[in-house]
């Protein structure tokens, strides 16, 4: 059950929220698609109705993961430039109502993943397939070979995220601790390990880590119990309430209902130059 924290306030919330980043280094294992693209000199850019989450609310905390390589893949992922988190206007303003009602209970929202680019998508298929790269086995999935990856759902070749109206999501109690940075190579602990031996990234319990693949991450697995457990139902019931239906096998996972397009799977870049000359974004070059 959520308390109420007298130490937290709408303002120091805003000053939680984290300033926008410069874009991570270059990496060069792009897939063939993203090399014909940056040769070609075009790059598609986000429809009206995306807005940039932070010009909604931006007092949502972010731990954009894909930025970087604190991931299951253990690099910054294709079509990830900045860490920004690219919504329709829709699923931006209902998170902004969720987040206004959390504030006043001294909580916060935090978001690990918004829009998702399909290039990043394909990323995550090529690395599925490869059986070589396990560097991030050990925190993300421990217990799954990756041979079972496509058969178990964890990984497919479209994603609700790349419409545009979901989100991977969080809860964090204000006021909130810093989450120090992940060293690229460092020991690695299981996901589904006490939360005092998992990374530490300052959110609730949630009984496992973001994005581990394991059937405890499954929102109402029965052995969940106590603090995660009542952390788990206050998420969804926050955000079902502003219209967010959970799926079912990620606690974190979230989508808008309904989509503004529920048929359209997009691959303009996670960027603010995606919002070239809209709200949310910068003025148009």
């Amino acid at each position: 059950m959520l308390v109420r924290s007298l130490a937290a306030t709408a303002a120091g919330a805003l000053a939680l929220a984290a300033a926008p980043a410069a874009p991570p280094p270059a990496r060069t294992a792009a897939g063939p698609a993203a090399v014909a693209r940056a040769a070609a000199g075009a790059e598609p850019v986000a429809p009206r109705g995306f807005v940039a989450l932070e010009a909604v609310d931006p007092t949502v905390l972010r731990d954009l993961r894909y930025t970087t390589a604190h991931n299951f893949v253990g690099e910054p992922v294709d079509g990830y430039h900045q860490p920004v988190c690219l919504l329709t206007r829709s699923a931006a303003r209902a998170l902004h109502r969720a987040q206004t009602r959390l504030l006043r209970r001294g909580y916060s929202l935090k978001v690990y993943d918004c829009y998702r680019p399909q290039r990043a998508v394909d990323h995550f298929v090529r690395w599925a397939r490869d059986p070589v790269d396990e560097r991030m086995r050990a925190e993300f999935h421990p217990r799954v070979d990756k041979s079972r990856l496509f058969a178990d759902g964890y990984v497919a070749e479209r994603s609700g995220h790349s419409r545009g109206s979901t989100v991977d999501v969080t809860l964090v109690r204000l006021p909130a601790a810093p989450t120090r940075p992940y060293v690229p190579g460092e020991a690695l602990v299981d996901c589904a390990a006490p939360r005092a031996e998992r990374f530490p990234d300052a959110s609730l319990d949630m009984g496992t880590g973001y994005d581990c693949f394991d059937t405890l991450s499954h929102t109402d697995d029965p052995r969940v119990r106590g603090a995660a457990r009542r952390n788990r139902d206050a998420l969804r019931g926050v955000l079902a309430a502003e219209g967010f239906v959970n799926l079912p096998q990620e606690w974190w996972h979230f989508t808008y209902r309904p989509e503004d397009f529920p048929d359209t799977y997009f691959d303009f870049p996670v960027a603010w130059r995606s919002l070239p000359g809209r709200p949310g974004g910068p003025p148009a070059p």
